[in-house]
């Protein structure tokens, strides 16, 4: 399934991505570090990919989660990650969000139109109610996302996620679908 923007699409992703993947995450170790829970050096090799794009394929399935490649539209090449994950059915039908893109395309609205199509493939194909997102407070850009996104902030978490090594506070963020049809 292919989500398009006017910039990027999305698409579930596949392990024929694992070179492009790893590619993505070498040429971004150091800037993504601050803002990543902590991960092996394992993690950035072609068998770490294999092995998230195989996570992401059996979750998929399970309906557990949905891990999408961001691809520019004007020569498919993948420049980030948009994943809803945590999904909860029953009374809560809600789910997580997390991304990151590529340094080199930061602040030219490209993750926005990512996180937007992923939001709908949420409220739509996975018929979910709520996608919250977390935020680390010194992370403006992403705040940025997701406000424009049209995500309320919901409050201040303490201590929230381990990042890098380092219990983190968060900014809680969620839409719902009442909220998504105002957009």
């Amino acid at each position: 399934m292919r989500l398009n923007a006017e910039r990027v699409y999305i698409r579930g992703l596949e392990l024929g991505d694992v070179d492009a993947l790893l590619n993505l995450r070498l040429s971004n170790r150091e800037f993504l570090q601050p803002f990543e829970p902590a991960a092996s050096d394992s993690h950035f090799t072609t068998e770490g990919q294999l092995e998230v794009l195989e996570k992401v394929r059996v979750s998929w399935r399970q309906d557990a989660a949905y891990g999408f490649g961001i691809f520019l539209q004007e020569d498919d090449r993948l420049i980030g990650r948009v994943n809803l994950s945590n999904v909860v059915r029953g009374a809560w039908e809600s789910c997580t969000m997390g991304y990151f893109l590529d340094q080199r395309h930061n602040g030219r609205g490209l993750m926005t139109e990512a996180v937007r199509l992923a939001v709908g493939f949420a409220f739509g194909h996975a018929g979910l109610h709520r996608v919250q997102a977390a935020v680390m407070p010194r992370n403006e850009g992403s705040k940025r996302v997701l406000e424009k996104a049209g995500f309320r902030y919901e409050g201040f978490a303490e201590y929230y996620l381990k990042i890098n090594g380092v219990w983190e506070h968060h900014h809680l963020y969620s839409i719902t679908q009442e909220y998504w049809k105002m957009e």
